[in-house]
């Protein structure tokens, strides 16, 4: 069998902790070819040490050159977009860090261009992948939660602000910690009540903290180029009358360092996701289930795997363009509402 032919757009901490080690853990399926970064001379050291044999500074020149299967786009989000069309374009399958991209409208043309080339395009949402989101996926298809009519969901830091790359700048970004962590939980969420669709959403965001200096976990930021959310918090409301509650947080005085959780609740049991508990009622009795004794998966090399998989015809992706689509529009509409105070009607994004 022709091995898969990966290119690696964008060689930060991301694409050599996360997805080169686990590229190469398949080593009969697949290679990683080049890499392509904005400094050649970077791209050279990178690839040197990670034994790939092409280095570019330009994406097009790789794709022209390598003869790509399949790439990952590891950029910040601002350059999702293009690099992704480029790809697929080139005939390439496309493995995109989370979020999508910046608006709707560029999400919603990398879906329509992976359609139109009849490639794979889907996203690096790795909790999804988790032992504890998949446990919980088999009990709610057994009917132990019965119809889930809410959610509440938590993507919180006390103290962390990322102290290294451009997670602080909203050009680039798009936004803070709703667009980089609770997108994370907001699709485990949906995916646990089978992506309802949106009716819509109201929101605040906060910017109290990173603005300031102060005690940083996640390494110091600069406040005067910190121009994102140090918080959002909002409600969802779905066309089949359910409801989600999201906040997120990179800076936040709360007790706890971190809280990155899902609560479900439905008519014949609750769930907490992170760690796995069913509430139920049984036998007269009020009952909690835990689930101890879950496998450690390594989450990233299951979404890989799942890409490669993809790839190569075994199995369809579980993460969707579709649904990269819609987390991109109840991002947009978790902005818009903050930002103008109203309610966003989603049908209209």
């Amino acid at each position: 069998m022709k091995k898969l032919r990966v290119g690696i757009i964008g060689p930060g901490q991301i694409a050599q902790t996360a997805h080169i080690p686990n590229y190469v853990k398949r080593p009969n399926e697949v290679e990683v070819v080049a890499l392509v970064g904005t400094s050649k001379h970077k791209a050279n050291q990178i690839a040197n040490q990670m034994d790939i044999p092409y280095a570019f500074d330009d994406v097009q020149e790789m794709l022209d050159t390598c003869d790509l299967d399949a790439v990952s786009i590891c950029t910040p989000n601002k350059y999702h977009k293009e690099a992704a069309i480029l790809a697929l374009q080139a005939g390439c399958h496309v493995f995109c860090e989370k979020p999508p991209a910046i608006s709707v409208q560029e999400a919603i043309e990398m879906e329509e261009a992976a359609k139109d080339f009849g490639k794979v395009l889907t996203f690096n949402l790795h909790y999804r992948h988790s032992s504890e989101v998949e446990m919980m996926k088999r009990f709610i298809g057994e009917g132990e939660l019965g119809e889930i009519y809410s959610a509440r969901v938590h993507a919180l830091r006390r103290r962390g602000i990322p102290g290294w790359g451009v997670f602080t700048n909203k050009d680039i970004q798009g936004g803070g910690p709703l667009i980089d962590i609770g997108i994370h939980m907001l699709d485990v969420a949906l995916y646990l009540m089978d992506y309802p669709q949106p009716e819509s959403i109201l929101a605040a965001t906060h910017q109290r903290i990173g603005t300031k200096e102060g005690v940083g976990l996640m390494g110091d930021w600069d406040p005067v180029k910190f121009s994102v959310e140090d918080a959002a918090m909002g409600m969802i409301r779905f066309e089949n009358g359910a409801s989600l509650i999201l906040e997120t947080s990179f800076a936040l005085n709360m007790k706890s360092k971190s809280k990155m959780n899902v609560e479900l609740f439905g008519d014949k049991g609750g769930a907490n996701v992170f760690p796995p508990t069913i509430y139920q009622e049984k036998h007269g009795a009020l009952v909690d289930i835990d689930i101890p004794f879950l496998p450690d998966i390594n989450k990233y090399e299951k979404a890989i795997n799942d890409f490669i998989d993809s790839c190569i015809g075994k199995k369809e992706p579980l993460i969707t363009a579709r649904q990269g689509v819609m987390l991109q529009k109840i991002i947009h509409s978790f902005y818009q509402s903050a930002e103008t105070g109203n309610a966003i009607n989603f049908k209209k994004i």
